[in-house]
């Protein structure tokens, strides 16, 4: 049996985000040092804040300052902090209520171990030395034996609102394709296309999945594919991709290859992009070293028979 592959991913990208009064007056305070909450009909406080009652769906608006210090309601610890959470070293997740507040906000407290924390402890915000007006203005949590702090009873009217974050969301993964993916990515190394037939319905599915999408069965049997095929539809791509060094326009097809039971995606190379149609029969080009074809190109064949193609649209 072939080994399974399995490869790092990563996926990241910056989100960006315009604020509401009552966000941008929220994270401005964090940039001030100060945390404002806001106060429903019914006289709850709420942080961190929110435009709409989770109760009542009233808009609300009322901005009401709360104090820097408050109370541990639940924590779990974390033994090995990840690239970029709060702390590089081991802390405590923990949900705290602050004086002033009926709902708990989420961050890391700085312990020196699990032993240290429990439930009912207080705390107080430890700020961050730089602060731009985003929840890391709150660098984390500590411990506090103090009197409970007086807030001075802000407005929560600044000058030099934010207006909007950018937010870098990253995933890092291990994929495994699993055993019927890494067969064919193997099989393209040799410069050949294998599918799985299933054993119910006989379709060939190109990449195979391991199992029947449509009749739920296992599928086992390996059926070489291709390599020449029939352009099913395509797409003219007119936007430059950031790091695809491919000049546009060129078009981005699904490939029919001979045998599969439905298309996949590939570039259509070799002919000018405003003569590529549906029907259009093409055949693979590789490049030295390459796993997969860097692009497919006419055949120099009749075009193929909507017939014969119409079920793989």
């Amino acid at each position: 049996m072939p080994e399974v592959l399995k490869a790092p991913l990563v996926v990241e990208f910056p989100f960006t985000r315009s604020l509401g009064p009552v966000q941008s007056a929220f994270l401005t305070g964090l940039r001030e040092r100060v945390v404002l909450g806001v106060k429903t009909g019914d006289g709850r406080t709420l942080v961190p804040p929110v435009e709409y009652d989770p109760v009542t769906a009233e808009e609300i608006r009322d901005l009401v300052e709360v104090a820097p210090t408050g109370t541990v309601t639940t924590w779990a610890w974390n033994h090995e902090p990840r690239r970029g959470q709060p702390l590089g070293t081991p802390f405590a997740w923990v949900l705290v209520r602050l004086d002033g507040a009926d709902t708990a906000l989420l961050h890391a407290l700085d312990a020196p171990g699990p032993e240290a924390v429990r439930t009912g402890m207080r705390v107080r915000v430890r700020w961050a030395e730089e602060r731009s007006g985003a929840i890391t203005d709150i660098a984390c949590f500590e411990p506090y034996d103090g009197e409970a702090a007086e807030p001075a009873g802000h407005s929560g009217e600044f000058e030099d609102a934010v207006h909007g974050i950018v937010a870098h969301a990253r995933l890092d993964y291990t994929y495994s394709p699993g055993r019927a993916q890494s067969a064919y990515i193997n099989a393209l190394s040799t410069r050949r296309t294998y599918g799985e037939r299933c054993p119910s319905c006989r379709k060939v599915y190109v990449p195979p999945r391991g199992a029947c999408p449509t009749c739920g069965v296992a599928t086992e049997e390996q059926v070489e594919v291709g390599p020449r095929g029939t352009v099913t539809t395509f797409c003219i791509v007119n936007v430059k991709a950031k790091n695809l060094d491919i000049e546009v326009p060129y078009v981005y097809g699904h490939i029919a290859l001979d045998g599969a039971g439905l298309a996949l995606h590939g570039r259509i190379g070799g002919i000018p992009y405003d003569q590529v149609r549906m029907g259009l029969r093409v055949e693979p080009v590789w490049t030295e070293g390459a796993r997969f074809p860097d692009h497919y190109r006419p055949t120099g064949e009749p075009d193929a028979d909507y017939e014969t193609y119409k079920e793989l649209l």
